[in-house]
């Protein structure tokens, strides 16, 4: 019992501690080269971060038991259409789920994004990742330009022009 008691309180501070930082994004200073990240995706097809160089990518580490990961997907689909011809990508990375409940999750929130596999969570030690959701936005330069633990309204206008502004690097 105690045990339940003390995971049920650490998931619940997790969810208190992702509202609070929610909705800001926060500038990383010294821009540094993100961890690698190379995983599959659904269709068993291979993604390299470093392909994506020369675009303004939003990487997002994810669970289908977060409810504001489901809660933000739409405004995702949303924010890639927003960006128009300015070069964008979005790689959200599972945390580790089996790939049949992702599939059948992103079926019905209709993410229209890249969804890759982190299936051991590798990735999520190389990244230090704590809590899901967890963002990092790319610059075309393939340096960390800013972080965003906790949902967020990806479309929405002031998001739009920080991330174009990056396009300009």
């Amino acid at each position: 019992m105690t045990r339940f008691v003390s995971v049920f309180g650490l998931a619940a501070l997790l969810l208190v501690f992702s509202a609070s930082m929610a909705a800001t994004l926060k500038p990383v200073p010294g821009k540094p080269v993100p961890p690698t990240l190379k995983l599959m995706d659904l269709k068993g097809q291979t993604h390299d971060l470093a392909q994506y160089r020369g675009k303004i990518i939003l990487v997002q580490f994810w669970a289908t038991y977060c409810p504001p990961c489901r809660k933000e997907m739409p405004s995702m689909n949303r924010l890639m259409k927003k960006m128009g011809d300015t070069p964008f990508a979005i790689l959200a990375v599972n945390m580790g789920e089996p790939a049949d409940a992702v599939q059948a999750f992103i079926d019905e929130v209709g993410a229209e994004f890249t969804v890759l596999l982190d299936v051991n969570g590798d990735a999520i030690g190389t990244w230090k990742v704590f809590a899901a959701p967890s963002n990092f936005i790319i610059g075309p330069q393939g340096r960390v330009r800013y972080t965003l633990f906790g949902g967020v309204d990806w479309d929405s206008d002031d998001m739009v022009k920080t991330l174009r502004a990056l396009a300009n690097e």
